[in-house]
């Protein structure tokens, strides 16, 4: 054996696997970054028209009416928290990133998780598929992801969605697998189509966990905030990366303290949706 074939790095075997796909699909990678790009600004866009004090309220009342009064308050203080240390619009582009990444996830994994509850053989094809997405370091994807799309907003969604997808699908699966047989076996008796069965009896049953699904993709997206600010992404991970290269401990921490209110307000809301979903449970049952 020539000993120089095992000096190759892994690098230089993959190099023309990425040189290929860059030259053959490349107008599918340039549509993909259009899409996605459209998207991220128009989120972005609508977001930053509305004057902040006027989205702080608009937060609340919605966070009041869908939650309660106490997540309506903590929502109003994390945004103004943002507003007040200045970094009111990298939150919002770091709002939109999220929202646009978790959006992907849940149109990726929830199809995928229904099939897996489904069909056996899938979720065992399927499971070490996503142990391995979820041992892998998430810095680690954004390495192909940027040889593929370059630096910029794009490579930093697509390291988001495939680390906030495993969560979600793995979740998607145990709550379909969660819905007691006997209601879809009646569902069928009567008739019922597919179809029916799946949004009018199985989604209605397994929404609960489907909810722990999305809160924990929602945090686990946002984690990559930081990570996502390496590559080009903007928003508030940009001004954690500014103010550690630049050694400005002020900029640093005001931008760390408004990812920890952007995450809070999104837990606290999504675990509100969660605990006001559930059903009482009444003496006796």
């Amino acid at each position: 054996m020539n000993p120089s074939i095992l000096q190759l790095s892994p690098g230089a075997l993959l190099a023309p696997a990425v040189d290929w796909l860059n030259t053959n699909l490349h107008p599918l990678f340039a549509a993909i970054t259009y899409v996605v790009e459209a998207i991220l600004s128009a989120i972005e866009a609508g977001l930053l028209f509305v004057p902040p004090l006027a989205v702080i309220g608009i937060v609340f009342v919605a966070a009041f009416l869908a939650v309660n009064l106490r997540v309506a308050i903590l929502a109003g203080l994390c945004l103004g928290f943002c507003l007040i240390v200045g970094l009111w619009t990298a939150s919002m582009q770091t709002v939109a990133l999220v929202t646009v990444a978790v959006l992907i996830s849940v149109l990726i994994a929830f199809p995928i998780g229904v099939l897996c509850s489904r069909y056996k053989t899938l979720e065992a094809f399927v499971r070490p598929v996503l142990d391995v997405m979820q041992t892998v370091p998430p810095w680690v994807y954004l390495i192909p992801a940027v040889m593929i799309f370059s630096l910029g907003r794009v490579p930093a969604i697509i390291a988001t969605i495939v680390y906030g997808i495993p969560p979600m699908l793995r979740l998607t699966t145990l709550a379909f697998n969660q819905v007691p047989r006997e209601y879809v076996e009646l569902g069928s008796a009567i008739g019922a189509h597919p179809r029916s069965v799946l949004w009018k009896i199985e989604f209605p049953l397994a929404k609960q966990t489907l909810l722990v699904g999305l809160n924990q993709c929602i945090l686990l997206s946002l984690a990559m905030v930081v990570l996502a600010g390496l590559v080009g992404a903007g928003g508030l991970g940009a001004e954690v990366t500014r103010g550690l290269t630049r050694m400005e401990m002020g900029l640093g921490l005001r931008a760390g303290l408004a990812i920890v209110a952007v995450a809070l307000l999104l837990d606290r809301v999504s675990r509100g949706l969660l605990d006001r979903g559930r059903a009482p449970v009444t003496a006796g049952h």
